[in-house]
């Protein structure tokens, strides 16, 4: 049984009214897939973890002038058939709420799980996301290692600036350092 909407609905509003548009059903899921250039989907849910780090982590990152072609969400618990569609396309990581999915024509390239929410605050969840918040200018240069950013993965914007997801790592670390 899904959540009730009074309930949730503040939880949603935290994401969309930063512009992030909700996806519903499993044909509103595969709209957002299909959509050229870079997609990010966010899991979202009732945990703490989503209330006090994920929302405003991703609220923050989002702040900047360039963001994914596509931005939306569903929910976990509430958008049950959505939510199961947006975890085909995440595989092989397993279910995890609240997350967030970046995909680049279709592709998945970037997970962040619930697991590496937990440990950080929203301004590092924010810090993390924003080198990768060049959204339209990053391309990925995989690993060779599966969907996972392995810590040498390259990130390469158009400018022709490299980072690897060590640097992702560092800026985190240095921002939690800094609290």
């Amino acid at each position: 049984m899904p959540y009730p909407e009074q309930f949730i609905a503040p939880m949603r509003a935290e994401l969309t009214d930063a512009g992030v548009r909700e996806l519903r059903s499993p044909m509103d899921v595969e709209d957002a897939l299909e959509s050229p250039g870079t997609v990010m989907i966010v899991v979202n849910s009732v945990c703490g973890c989503a209330a006090g780090k994920a929302r405003p982590g991703i609220v923050m990152a989002l702040e900047n002038e360039r963001r994914p072609d596509v931005v939306a969400t569903v929910f976990a618990g509430a958008d049950i058939e959505a939510t199961e569609r947006a975890r085909q396309a995440f595989l092989p990581y397993p279910p995890s709420s609240p997350s967030v999915a970046l995909l680049r024509d279709g592709k998945l390239v970037y997970m962040l799980e619930r697991r590496q929410i937990e440990t950080r605050d929203a301004r590092s969840i924010a810090e993390m996301l924003k080198p990768l918040a060049h959204f339209q200018e990053i391309a990925i240069v995989p690993s060779g290692r599966g969907h996972e950013f392995a810590e040498d993965t390259q990130l390469a914007s158009r400018s022709g600036e490299q980072i690897t997801m060590n640097d992702v790592v560092a800026n985190d670390q240095l921002g939690r350092r800094a609290n």
